[in-house]
């Protein structure tokens, strides 16, 4: 495909079969297990499309930040947060660099962002700088099957999904990132993915704390 057409389908598009698949069951039943335990100020990297917004808890969200690069998501999801009854900002910016100050999330929520973030280590350290001390970051993501059968074929996908899915690679392992960025997972769940997502592999959710001193 020509330069020119992947950049039209990548803004006119792609946007719109992401939102689709991401609002499957697969991925509505850990949103309502992990997102109604955000509180205080959020901060949502890889905002989307709002998928997110049925799941908060309004007793407990004081102000919601949703950053995504994407401004055709980012206009789905502007009709959502008219009746919210709390604040929300969207803001369109890439995880790797927040528009945000020091110490200012009391919760930091990324759903299936790590995938599709061109560079995550740089966006980790990012949501470290902007989280609490005494924060947390909870995360809904997808990755690297545990089964071999299964990863060899996210190896042999993973090229092709990524320009059909928004830039999504299927082979990331989001733990070994978050671990890596210095985060301590004090809740974590897992499950695999079945038809017809079986090439997302491992389904991982938890809650996440920034490194102290």
């Amino acid at each position: 495909m020509c330069q020119s057409c992947l950049s039209w389908y990548a803004r006119c598009i792609a946007p719109y079969l992401v939102h689709a698949g991401c609002s499957a069951n697969a991925f509505a039943h850990m949103r309502k297990r992990m997102i109604p335990r955000a509180g205080g100020i959020v901060v949502e990297v890889g905002f989307g499309s709002g998928l997110n917004l049925p799941y908060y808890d309004a007793a407990k969200v004081k102000r919601l930040v949703g950053v995504d690069p994407d401004g055709t998501m980012l206009g789905l999801a502007e009709p959502k947060t008219r009746s919210l009854p709390f604040s929300v900002e969207c803001i369109r910016a890439g995880g790797e660099r927040l528009p945000l100050i020091d110490s200012f999330a009391d919760t930091v929520v990324v759903t299936y962002a790590f995938c599709t973030i061109p560079d995550p280590e740089a966006a980790l350290t990012e949501i470290r700088r902007i989280l609490r001390p005494l924060g947390q970051l909870i995360f809904i993501e997808h990755g690297r099957a545990e089964r071999l059968r299964c990863r060899r074929w996210q190896e042999r996908l993973n090229g092709l999904w990524g320009r059909l899915a928004g830039g999504c690679h299927l082979n990331r392992d989001p733990l070994r990132l978050i671990r890596a960025a210095g985060f301590r997972i004090v809740e974590e769940e897992c499950e695999q993915f079945h038809l017809p997502f079986w090439q997302l592999g491992s389904h991982r959710a938890g809650i996440a704390a920034p490194p102290t001193g």
